[in-house]
């Protein structure tokens, strides 16, 4: 297996040498050209199949950086709306505004979900960050762990926060881990483990 620590999650070309899954989303965002058409807005894959954890059901999510939203709305639409279950969506009720664009190609869910955010500082590539060191942490044992407890049902953040016993708002407390050094880290992953 690849070593996970040795490359930039901005290049795909990782995916070319990871496992069947991985394999074969590089070959649906190669086929779609999806990250070249979005270039412009900085875009990563960020989830649960960059970090090796996936399971069935998940799908491939990117990440933008977008600050006009009317403009990104058009330019989506002109490239995917013919695609199946194509969906898009603009969520001004939150804290911090965004849009988000679904739709299926050959069988796979893609969702592109945009915020006035660079794309490395938004929460989606932040979590991916600090659950892939957990995981280089916690061994082949930690990544079969997730992956047990999102196929029975929990969402990545929640099952982070259940494996490693985080009391609270599960996606605040990931962010809290981000800020530690790897010592830090270390320690609270053992610990938190060996009470289990």
């Amino acid at each position: 297996m690849f070593d996970l620590n040795k490359h930039d999650f901005t290049n795909l070309s990782y995916l070319q040498y990871g496992n069947g899954t991985q394999q074969r989303a590089y070959s649906i965002l190669h086929s779609l050209n999806i990250m070249e058409l979005l270039h412009s807005f900085n875009p990563i894959l960020v989830g649960t199949i960059p970090i090796d954890i996936h399971v069935s059901s998940s799908d491939l999510d990117i990440i933008c950086e977008v600050y006009d939203v009317e403009a990104f709305m058009q330019f989506t639409t002109s490239l995917f709306q013919n695609m199946d279950q194509y969906h898009y969506a603009v969520h001004t009720d939150s804290e911090q505004p965004y849009t988000v664009v679904n739709f299926q190609y050959e069988n796979w869910e893609l969702e592109i979900f945009a915020q006035p955010i660079p794309t490395k500082r938004q929460n989606g590539y932040r979590h991916m960050i600090v659950e892939h060191r957990i995981l280089q942490l916690l061994g082949s044992d930690g990544y079969r762990a997730i992956r047990e407890l999102k196929e029975n049902g929990y969402k990545t953040e929640p099952a982070f926060a259940k494996l490693l016993q985080l009391e609270g708002d599960p996606y605040k407390r990931l962010l809290e881990l981000e800020e530690w050094d790897e010592e830090q880290l270390s320690q609270f992953v053992m610990q938190s483990r060996s009470s289990n």
